[in-house]
């Protein structure tokens, strides 16, 4: 079961994709953040969503929002996919131990082995106040991310 509208929001500390922790506790206080659970990095789909926010960064950034996007992938698989695509916003690894971040979120498909497609906004004081998850062939649209931080 996903986390629900309305809960505080997990906390973690994950490594992106060149080595550097990165910690939702990090922007309490600062920014929202929208945090984007993706299967895996260059497939189809979830290529195709985190190019979307890439083409579309500044309007997260008018909205004092960071995108932190998460995976099961090692930290050196998302590198060259960051680097191939030009992704300019964190993806963090949650490889090992396998799934804990997904799992805390309850996004983790445990016969699949990886994060199943679930985004979370969250406020500065942490709070969850959007989700939007869909199948795993079904792509994700971040024009819904923008409506639920326009509410904030």
């Amino acid at each position: 079961m996903t986390i629900p509208v309305g809960a505080q929001a997990p906390d973690f500390e994950l490594k992106d994709n060149h080595g550097a922790p990165v910690r939702l506790s990090d922007f309490r206080g600062h920014r929202n953040v929208v945090l984007l659970f993706y299967p895996f990095a260059f497939t189809g789909v979830c290529t195709g969503e985190l190019s979307e926010i890439r083409d579309r960064l500044e309007q997260f950034a008018e909205r004092d929002a960071e995108v932190l996007a998460v995976s099961n992938d090692s930290i050196h698989t998302l590198r060259v996919f960051g680097e191939q695509e030009d992704l300019p916003f964190p993806l963090l690894s949650d490889f090992w131990p396998h799934g804990n971040v997904s799992r805390a979120y309850g996004v983790f498909d445990e016969d699949k082995g990886c994060a199943v497609r679930g985004t979370f906004v969250i406020d500065r004081q942490g709070v969850v106040r959007a989700t939007v998850t869909s199948a795993m062939a079904d792509a994700r649209d971040a024009g819904e991310y923008l409506a639920a931080l326009d509410t904030l």
